[in-house]
């Protein structure tokens, strides 16, 4: 009985030594994305042409390693949300996309950076369809922490 109580004991002591936290060795924190400066770029509500082209440019923060990054673009046709902002956008009324933008490309962001400006140019096809639309930032750092920013814009024919 005394032995097994020893045994006992042991394992317990090794197991609550085995189990000590390695947290102040994680990244424990999700990235940040600054689209607010006055170089940021788009803004909520903001309107883009058909045709044209526009410079996304943001800033991407993390504690200890950023990733990657992604840009998505997609219709609003039927006025779903995201909420990632508290900014509400005049919409158009609800339609059925005939040829929608969609726009989805994924960057990595060079080893060792904390902080990376990004700035991409994104085109318009002359073709899509006008109307409302999201543009969503994701920027995942090196321990897969992830963070997102959608924002609404609209996408009108050239005046």
């Amino acid at each position: 009985m005394k032995m097994k109580y020893i045994f006992y004991c042991f394992i317990f002591s090794f197991l609550l030594a085995c189990s000590g936290s390695d947290d102040d060795d994680k990244d424990m924190e999700k990235p940040g994305i600054n689209m607010n400066g006055s170089n940021s770029f788009p803004q909520n509500c903001v309107i883009l042409y058909r045709g044209e082209s526009f410079s996304f440019r943001a800033i991407f923060t993390d504690n200890v390693e950023l990733g990657s990054y992604s840009i998505e673009i997609h219709n609003n046709f039927d006025h779903h949300s995201h909420s990632t902002d508290n900014v509400e956008c005049d919409l158009e009324p609800k339609k059925k996309p005939i040829k929608a933008f969609v726009y989805n490309q994924d960057f990595a962001i060079p080893e060792g950076k904390i902080i990376y400006e990004a700035n991409e140019e994104i085109s318009i096809p002359e073709d899509v369809d006008t109307g409302d639309y999201h543009f969503m930032v994701r920027v995942t750092d090196k321990a897969g922490w992830q963070q997102l920013r959608a924002i609404s814009l609209k996408i009108m024919d050239k005046k």
